[in-house]
């Protein structure tokens, strides 16, 4: 179970800071809604430990993470920015995604080449991100985050940018992940994506 708690965080030069309370369990997804600015992406920052709340705290299973490194919390995510590493290849981003020193086993590089065929990206193992569209990176990245197999996922507006049979594939993964266990955090400004993957809305 995913607990976050009277989570309080203010830029400097914010007034009014946000407060985030709300409860997740596995194999559920929740979705993040609000205008531009209502604090979602500072939400997913603060998750993630990009950023350190003001007070409260951040529960996984029952135990405080809100102290741990990016590194040490059971959570990977993808953010609008992508992340790729632009002199390497997409089979070398997704590899580092599953062990940060490139030890990679052969069902790891077979899952590699499945999960790209899954996302409509086969064959572009060894292209580098310069050569892909911004939906095509954004499915790297996605892909990359779901083959680290974390218990909580992560994303802010994963789907933007992709078309509509890109958006359905991605939907499908995404679902195969909760039906696993996976708990998923979703910002979203589109209701679809809401409607289709959300079993509960947290609204700013």
């Amino acid at each position: 179970m995913l607990d976050v708690k009277n989570l309080v965080f203010a830029y400097p030069n914010q007034s009014v800071p946000w407060n985030f309370n709300f409860t997740v369990e596995p194999g559920q997804c929740i979705a993040i809604h609000g205008a531009s600015g209502s604090g979602k992406s500072t939400l997913m920052n603060l998750l993630a430990g990009f950023l350190d709340p003001q007070s409260g705290d951040i529960l996984w299973q029952n135990k405080s993470v809100r102290s741990h490194a990016p590194w040490q919390r059971p959570m990977t995510s993808v953010f609008q920015e992508h992340n790729l590493f632009e002199h390497l290849s997409v089979e070398t981003n997704i590899g580092l995604g599953i062990h940060p020193g490139l030890k990679l086993t052969q069902e790891n590089r077979q899952a590699i080449e499945r999960g790209l065929q899954r996302v409509g990206l086969g064959g572009f193992e060894k292209r580098l991100p310069g050569d892909l569209s911004g939906g095509q990176r954004q499915r790297v990245a996605l892909l990359r985050a779901l083959l680290r197999k974390q218990s909580v996922l992560l994303l802010d507006e994963p789907l933007t940018g992709l078309d509509s049979e890109a958006r359905g594939l991605i939907r499908q993964l995404l679902l195969e992940q909760k039906a696993h266990g996976t708990l998923i955090v979703l910002a979203s400004h589109d209701e679809e994506d809401r409607r289709i993957l959300a079993d509960s809305v947290f609204s700013l």
